[in-house]
């Protein structure tokens, strides 16, 4: 295996088996959790860039060589280092935790029969699975912005671990009920992370518009549609909204999501009727029996 080429086998070990530890030498007086929390620690303090086996060895005070008797390499050391990152995901908000399918999770019939519309906003045919994909999208902003490193850790194709599939379970659980494929679910799911991590990396206050404000000066002929743009006052921070930017890219997304369900409903055929008599469904009298 060449050299920072990932161990798959032992990185699957290491993430959802139960790794044996050190087979020989002496009793071990680490372990690989232990290790990628220290890892954690380097990389909080000066990124990934910073994070060297030897680093994370010296903060444990033992041997770069003692440390690869736990973690074979720094690429399998950033995966476990990802996953306790991350940690378990928060439980759904008790007020939206799915009850089965139900009228909190899908339009119902009179959704799709009534004039063959589009449901009023302010029902609650979406409050389940939109307040819990809300909740779910801003914690995963704060994981992210507790350990900036990750966000650049969690890109491309590669083994997650069980924490980080347990948060993509919970997106999964919450649109159980609403009708998307399975497919579409983990779309979902991969659209929202994307929008977690490119948002964790753009802090409330960022200071966005006046570093473009000042490119910008001197160049308006150029960028003439963001002179106009960023000339306009800035518009005024909702109360108890400390992040617009994650709102409104947020708000939009689940709005999307919300609009294809209505869609798919509206379009569904109405259920079928059934008539029946007063005193219940007429029987034809039996032939009488020919001679």
């Amino acid at each position: 295996m060449r050299t920072g080429e990932v161990d798959k086998k032992r990185l699957f070990e290491l993430l959802w088996g139960t790794p044996a530890g050190p087979r020989r030498g002496p009793r071990p007086t680490l372990s690989p959790a232990a290790v990628a929390r220290a890892g954690i620690a380097v990389a909080d303090a000066d990124g990934l860039d910073g994070l060297t086996m030897q680093r994370v060895a010296e903060s444990l005070a033992v041997t770069k060589m003692a440390l690869y008797r736990y973690v074979p390499g720094r690429a399998e050391l950033v995966a476990l280092m990802l996953d306790e990152a991350l940690g378990e995901p928060p439980p759904a908000p008790a007020a939206d935790r799915p009850a089965g399918r139900g009228a909190a999770d899908v339009p119902g019939p009179a959704d799709r029969t009534a004039g063959r519309g589009v449901p009023d906003d302010r029902t609650t045919t979406d409050a389940g699975w939109r307040g819990q994909l809300d909740d779910w999208t801003r914690r995963l902003v704060e994981r992210f912005r507790r350990h900036p490193w990750a966000q650049a850790a969690a890109v491309g194709a590669r083994l997650p671990g069980p924490n980080e599939l347990a948060w993509v379970e919970r997106v999964v659980a919450a649109l159980a009920s609403t009708g998307l494929t399975a497919t579409e679910r983990l779309d979902v799911a991969t659209l929202l992370v994307g929008h977690a991590r490119n948002l964790a990396a753009l802090p409330p206050d960022s200071g966005r518009e006046a570093a473009f404000a000042a490119l910008v000066r001197g160049r308006e002929t150029r960028f003439p549609a963001l002179a106009a743009a960023l000339a306009d006052p800035p518009a005024p921070r909702s109360p108890g909204s400390p992040d617009p930017t994650l709102d409104f890219g947020l708000t939009r997304i689940l709005d999307g999501i919300q609009t294809l369900l209505h869609a798919r409903a509206a379009a569904a055929p109405p259920p079928p009727s059934v008539d029946h008599e007063v005193d219940g469904p007429t029987h034809r009298p039996e032939d009488p029996p020919t001679s």
